[in-house]
């Protein structure tokens, strides 16, 4: 029993971030509805529906400042055990509505307990991909055996392979050997063979069909960012993408940015192996559930690409990324790798598949990077673009034909809708769209799942099974470009009080105020507001974006660019004129701002389905010159000077021409003028 003089026990929930302390004893369950959790239930709490499991972790997490322990929940109980019995329970799960909190614990809610999935937002391009694949199938007759001229089964069948102009220069493994006689006299010494060359033209056998084999190969191209990981099943024949889906990462319990996870490695004994095994898995599952819902065996994936910043690189093959955390910033290595998933522990795969990871540009500047390069091409290009991959960590490229640079800049997870009060992923229910009228100072808003706005009729009903649940990315953004096209957000990030900006929306909070966007507490729902932290977030990822932005073109030696590219999950929902607003993106005219999409997805199955974009890339990236922008004397200044909205030196004439912000100022403390 814990001491009653003792705190209540701190519960935080991720990926949610969500935390809060309740009095011991309190189910998961309660606990996740008192504090905004997402996680279903169906049954009213009698461990019936098993909706509520949850995935407790035990461990020290210094980011969240508590130490976790098996006794952190109460024991099984008679009905989790009756559960377990009769349908099973995955190892390390608990029913929500029976495990009890006795102490400070982290609880990781799995993607199929959240009642408003993640919106994978990494989509497909449907550009068209030459193709050229590193796996091919190859249709050959084998010449029988002869006592006269004894040979053994794959000496003859190498020969026919090299015969038909797919020589094979690795040696079989044993279970490929274990099914070759079968396979071969199965179909009267008529084989189809899938072999695969790499870029040193190294070729192995990867399977073998009785006959002829008419149904193409498939692989996975991966995008592993730090938040989510996206997935696209991809036709090896055409560059068809049959089915993409998306997980968040897992590792976000360990820490939502880039920098916490390599702390973590650091301070954690075993913490990198731990973070290792837990991205496999993850994409191991993926892979697994994209052949299962699209129809496809694993033994017909036999090609994986994947493509990640570099801590996520080193955790994924598993390096500790312990030297990317402290200058230098050393790669155990920058080079492209042609692995084995097998050796990896991946499941989903063919047993003999191959995995190709991009190469890395720097220490942290990774093979998404490259893969954003390899879709975008902007050593190709005419005039000089700046290509943006917005993420919890942006990568960001400037060039044109005379040579390209690049950096990348720890923006963090405010942009995904974190460390924001009312902020949430994108998921069914969040608020992704939002307009202020200027004269009246009320908002309207679109949600993820309806296409209506707020104020139109037939909203509620259109919202009825979500409701209206939170703020993601794209919402907390447009929020606060609206505020400040309003008036109700000063060019410091300043929010004025009712008084200054004539509504009562704006509310007193602490010394500070709030604007509330949305008051769902009548039907039950939450009380979304945009706080003055909120407002602080944005601003410190946003000057870090900018910040890189400006590195690159002092490199290059100029002041302006032609156009910018908004690369990522959340660049392609980016409104540019509110990007540009909040000053996230240097001055363009507004129409010289467009969106890539997930360019380093397409990147990916670029690589995916064409050898020559390997050895392109490859060599690509050695010509790119990389920026660092932790010792680089003038990144705090332009980090200062970007706080402001849009910027506190450099012009925005285009945006001008665009949009008329208002003069404003509320150099306001506790809602009274401050004294200089």
């Amino acid at each position: 029993m814990p001491d009653a003089s003792s705190p209540d026990p701190l519960v935080i929930f991720t990926p949610s971030g969500k935390r809060g302390r309740v009095p011991a004893g309190t189910t998961v369950l309660a606990a996740a509805r008192a504090l905004g959790v997402d996680l279903d239930s169906v049954c009213g709490g009698r461990g019936i529906c098993s909706k509520c499991q949850v995935a407790p972790q035990t461990g020290s997490f210094p980011k969240h400042g508590i130490t976790a322990t098996d006794s952190a929940l109460s024991p099984w109980n008679a009905v989790e055990a009756r559960y377990a019995e009769k349908r099973g329970l995955q190892p390390g799960r608990r029913l929500g509505c029976q495990a009890c909190i006795e102490a400070d614990t982290l609880i990781d809610v799995p993607p199929e307990s959240q009642l408003h999935r993640q919106v994978i937002r990494k989509s497909a391009d449907a550009r068209p991909i030459e193709m050229d694949p590193a796996t091919r199938l190859a249709y050959v007759e084998v010449a029988e055996p002869d006592m006269d001229e004894p040979t053994g089964d794959w000496q003859r069948l190498a020969a026919a392979l090299a015969a038909a102009g797919h020589p094979v220069t690795e040696a079989p493994a044993p279970a490929q050997l274990a099914r070759l006689q079968p396979a071969l006299r199965k179909a009267g010494w008529r084989v189809t063979a899938a072999v695969h060359t790499d870029g040193a033209g190294r070729s192995r056998l990867i399977d073998l069909w009785p006959g002829l084999r008419t149904e193409p190969l498939k692989g996975i191209a991966f995008d592993l960012g730090s938040t989510t990981i996206a997935a696209h099943l991809t036709d090896l024949s055409d560059g068809r993408v049959i089915a993409s889906a998306g997980v968040m990462n897992p590792q976000i319990r360990f820490g939502e940015d880039l920098m916490s996870r390599v702390s973590y490695a650091m301070m954690t004994p075993g913490g990198a192996e731990e973070m290792t095994a837990a991205v496999r898995a993850a994409i191991g599952d993926l892979a697994t559930a994209l052949g299962r819902d699209a129809g496809v065996e694993p033994r017909e994936i036999t090609e994986a690409v994947v493509v990640c910043n570099p801590v996520m690189h080193h955790l994924f093959l598993g390096i500790d990324p312990v030297e990317l955390g402290q200058a230098p910033f050393a790669l155990a290595s920058d080079a492209a790798l042609d692995l084995s998933t097998a050796e990896l522990g991946l499941a989903g795969f063919n047993p003999a598949a191959r995995l190709y990871t991009l190469p890395l540009i720097a220490g942290h500047v990774g093979a998404d990077a490259a893969a954003v390069a390899l879709s975008e091409a902007p050593e190709t290009s005419d005039d000089l673009v700046l290509i943006v991959d917005v993420g919890t960590n942006a990568e960001i490229l400037l060039g044109d034909r005379s040579g390209v640079l690049a950096c990348s800049s720890p923006t963090g997870p405010a942009f995904e809708g974190a460390q924001i009060s009312s902020g949430q992923r994108a998921a069914p229910g969040a608020i992704e769209r939002v307009e202020i009228d200027p004269a009246t100072k009320e908002p309207r808003f679109r949600v993820i799942g309806s296409d209506l706005w707020s104020d139109a009729p037939g909203f509620a009903a259109s919202v009825a099974q979500t409701g209206v649940t939170g703020i993601c990315g794209s919402g907390i953004i447009e929020a606060l470009a609206e505020m400040r096209i309003a008036g109700l957000l000063d060019a410091s990030g300043l929010i004025g009080s009712a008084e200054q900006t004539g509504t009562a929306r704006c509310e007193p909070q602490g010394r500070t105020h709030q604007y509330l966007l949305h008051d769902g507490t009548p039907e039950g729902g939450p009380r979304l507001t945009v706080t003055q932290g909120d407002v602080r977030a944005i601003q410190l990822a946003k000057s870090a974006l900018y910040a890189g932005a400006r590195l690159l073109m002092d490199a290059r030696g100029v002041t302006r660019v032609d156009r910018v590219v908004l690369a990522g999950a959340f660049g392609a929902h980016i409104s540019p004129k509110h990007a540009m607003v909040l000053g996230m993106i240097p001055d363009v005219a507004l129409d010289r701002v467009t969106s890539a999409g997930n360019a380093a997805g397409t990147g990916a199955r670029i690589a995916l389905v064409n050898c020559g974009a390997r050895t392109r890339i490859e060599a690509g990236v050695r010509r790119i010159h990389k920026i660092e922008t932790a010792t680089q004397p003038r990144f705090q200044e332009h980090f200062v000077n970007a706080s402001a909205l849009p910027h506190a030196t450099d012009p925005f004439p285009n945006l001008a021409a665009a949009v008329t912000l208002p003069e404003v100022g509320f150099n306001t403390e506790g809602g009274r003028r401050r004294r200089r």
